[in-house]
């Protein structure tokens, strides 16, 4: 055996040990260096910042205790309220301990900074994305008896696309977020009690939703952008309102 490949096998696994030490280490040191060439105003910001949130996925699930910032992965909301009124249509649909994963797997496919408006917005692609919790549902159409019912629910989104818009109005005190959705390959949606316990019926009308989900889609889109957009203003907010940035940046 040669001293050249001795030489060589011994740089490569003091190479793969370095790297295995430094995917442990999840210090805020270690997640700061990821950010260490990304200075603002500059024309390589944008990308910097790309690279730099795809490497510290192995902090979506620990969070920063320093900085006061929870796990990403899995997201929790409290509760998710949103209403909608009408002539003939009044609901109110609360959504209560909600869990979303699949923030580890995800990728930032684009970033974008605009100074001028405090704002950024980002697309994230995720392979698999899973969402759970449960819901209570209020409906009144017309002059009908006002229907309620409750149950719990899940969904998986595959191949799925969103981008985030993330800004800070002038004069402002808390952050703006806006989610829109892009893309999804296929999705799983199961929601109990939709018909009040009619098991059979239950089932067919799960299968019909999960086989004829993407002609509606171009409707309910907005209401989902509008709930999950109202779920990520408030986890945003407790997350990054008061953090420093200069605590992970370099100063300008």
């Amino acid at each position: 055996m040669s001293k050249t490949f001795c030489s060589l096998t011994v740089l490569s696994i003091a190479s793969l040990i370095q790297q295995t030490t430094q995917q442990n280490d999840l210090s805020l040191s270690n997640f700061a260096s990821r950010f260490s060439s990304c200075k603002m105003y500059t024309k390589e910001f944008d990308n910097c910042i790309k690279k730099a949130l795809n490497d510290v996925r192995p902090w979506f699930k620990t969070g920063l205790p320093e900085l006061n910032i929870a796990p990403f992965d899995p997201f929790f909301a409290k509760e998710v309220i949103q209403k909608r009124g009408g002539r003939n249509l009044n609901y109110k649909l609360r959504l209560t301990d909600v869990f979303e994963r699949g923030w580890t797997v995800s990728e930032v496919t684009k970033f974008k900074y605009n100074p001028e408006l405090n704002s950024v917005r980002y697309t994230q692609f995720f392979p698999e994305k899973y969402l759970e919790g449960a819901y209570e549902m209020e409906t009144q159409m017309g002059q009908l008896s006002r229907m309620q019912n409750k149950g719990v629910w899940n969904m998986t989104l595959y191949n799925y696309m969103q981008t985030t818009t993330i800004s800070r109005p002038k004069d402002a005190k808390n952050l703006k977020v806006r989610i829109e959705v892009d893309k999804i390959g296929n999705m799983d949606l199961h929601i109990s009690n939709l018909l009040r316990g009619r098991n059979v019926l239950e089932g067919i009308m799960d299968r019909i939703i999960n086989a004829s989900w993407r002609p509606g889609f171009a409707v309910i889109r907005p209401l989902i952008n509008d709930i999950v957009s109202t779920a990520f203003t408030d986890i945003f907010n407790k997350a990054f309102n008061n953090l420093n940035i200069y605590a992970i940046l370099p100063s300008p």
